[in-house]
């Protein structure tokens, strides 16, 4: 029976998804944490215009050891959705000294994407999702895109449990999920394995934690 309403869950979340398509949203406000101290901020703003939505993000955050910074992000992104579909997604992120970069086009043609990023150069096919933790669409699809690299990853997810947060004075039922690399001969730090919380009815992820090299989460601030 449980695994019966989780099916049905599955099917309806996905549904729910691609038709919100996010069009009253302005703004999604993430604070970054790491061993439960907010280092940085990971925000994404949403314009609307007929048939088309821009989603812009801004990235940082940096770890300091002895008052020493040991690891930085600073990044910023671009996706534009057309219909409800991805057409492009530029983005440029200093890790460390380390320059990143993602420049994806969607080709009507050959109905692929095409991709020029650090880390993969090449095609992709239409149904793959960016990585991005506004995009709730990431839990219904089975391989993600690097936000950062342009790497592509297979994924599984599963649904392992409910839970419960308040947020702004109100309490809401969450859906907790976990994400994981198909291929596990992959390196540990290139592998996905994400816990990621969802507040199933307006399809808006609340809070995603993983472990690499202490303990990391993403937890919503705001949203509007």
């Amino acid at each position: 029976m449980k695994s019966i309403l989780i099916i049905l869950f599955l099917i309806c979340f996905k549904t729910m998804a691609h038709e919100t398509d996010y069009k009253n949203l302005s703004k999604i406000e993430m604070d970054v944490l790491r061993n439960d101290k907010i280092i940085g901020y990971s925000n994404y703003y949403f314009e609307h215009k007929n048939n088309t939505m821009i989603v812009t993000n801004d990235t940082k955050f940096e770890v300091q050891l002895f008052g020493v910074k040991i690891f930085k992000i600073n990044g910023s992104s671009r996706e534009i959705y057309k219909n409800g579909k991805l057409i492009s997604y530029n983005s440029s992120t200093i890790q460390n000294d380390k320059k990143k970069f993602v420049n994806l086009t969607y080709d009507t043609i050959k109905n692929k994407f095409i991709i020029n990023g650090s880390s993969y150069k090449g095609k992709a096919e239409p149904d793959n999702i960016i990585g991005n933790w506004w995009n709730s669409k990431i839990l219904s699809s089975k391989s993600q895109i690097s936000p950062l690299s342009g790497s592509i990853k297979k994924q599984s997810i599963k649904l392992v449990g409910k839970d419960e947060v308040t947020f702004n004075g109100k309490k809401l039922k969450l859906f907790k999920f976990k994400i994981k690399s198909t291929n596990q001969n992959l390196p540990d730090d290139k592998k996905l394995n994400f816990d990621v919380w969802l507040e199933p009815i307006k399809g808006i992820i609340f809070k995603v934690k993983y472990n690499r090299l202490g303990n990391w989460e993403y937890r919503l601030k705001n949203i509007n």
